[in-house]
């Protein structure tokens, strides 16, 4: 048996097209012919075809014969109904099972809203004892590992945290070990930059210690900021390895392929 070329012409075809889909997707202002060839490399009469095909289906547009061409109303459709029926706890939920499993301990999704964290998904484990978190419910951001995830990638300066930290005065202490000081909670970000991963270290529950990381904003600006963390007690995590836990939640998040929701049946 004689396998198929790995650019058979078919899939060729279908590659050119999404080149050309992704390219019109950052030219708000339309694209010609000649750029679209240059920036592809697809001949032009092979791109004229793709086009012309794109069009018949809307998802291609020419305001004018021999002008710019846009994205079309089928490919803006397309999108927007996908972001408006988009279910995070549906598409991360397979990533939060594949972190319990690798973990044993208890699994949260977050965003954040201002000074606080905001619980999407939540998956307990018998850590022997119950977190009060719940989904819907919320934290001080600087307390919490998903929070210091989020504001690492959100302030980026020493300024920034600074003017953070006055705007949302007092950062309210959870526990005796809780970041309270603007000059602290900008070391543990710059800290949380340097490793890729957050600590909570009994600084919104006592006993309890904390992993978190940072969501890729794969499905654009539209979707809220969002972190996982792996909670435990502190005496479980520490011996899992803090390190080792943090750079696998890291791989795991990377590595994690993102598929589209499907309607119910």
């Amino acid at each position: 048996m004689t396998a198929t070329p790995a650019h058979a012409p078919s899939h060729q075809a279908i590659d050119r097209a999404l080149q050309v889909i992704s390219l019109l997707g950052t030219r708000p202002s339309g694209a010609s012919l000649q750029e679209l060839s240059s920036a592809t490399g697809i001949p032009k009469p092979s791109l004229h075809r793709i086009l012309s095909a794109m069009r018949d289906r809307g998802f291609a547009s020419q305001l004018k014969s021999g002008g710019s061409y846009l994205l079309g109303p089928a490919a803006l459709e397309a999108a927007f109904r996908f972001h408006s029926s988009l279910d995070l706890r549906q598409l991360l939920r397979p990533l939060m099972d594949e972190i319990q499993d690798f973990s044993g301990q208890t699994i949260h999704l977050a965003t954040i809203e201002g000074p606080e964290v905001v619980y999407l998904d939540k998956l307990e484990a018998s850590i022997g004892v119950r977190l009060t978190s719940v989904i819907g419910g919320r934290n001080p951001a600087h307390a919490t590992g998903v929070g210091k995830a989020l504001l690492a990638r959100q302030l980026t300066t020493t300024e920034s945290v600074y003017a953070w930290a006055t705007q949302y005065e007092p950062l309210a202490s959870r526990t005796s070990r809780t970041i309270t000081a603007a000059a602290d909670l900008a070391l543990a970000l710059g800290e949380t930059r340097a490793r890729g991963y957050a600590i909570d270290d009994e600084e919104s529950e006592s006993s309890l210690y904390c992993v978190a990381a940072c969501v890729p904003l794969v499905f654009g600006p539209l979707i809220p900021p969002l972190a996982i963390s792996v909670t435990g007690l502190k005496d479980r995590m520490l011996k899992l390895g803090t390190d080792a836990l943090g750079t696998s939640l890291i791989r795991m998040i990377e590595n994690f392929e993102f598929a589209a929701p499907t309607d119910a049946a």
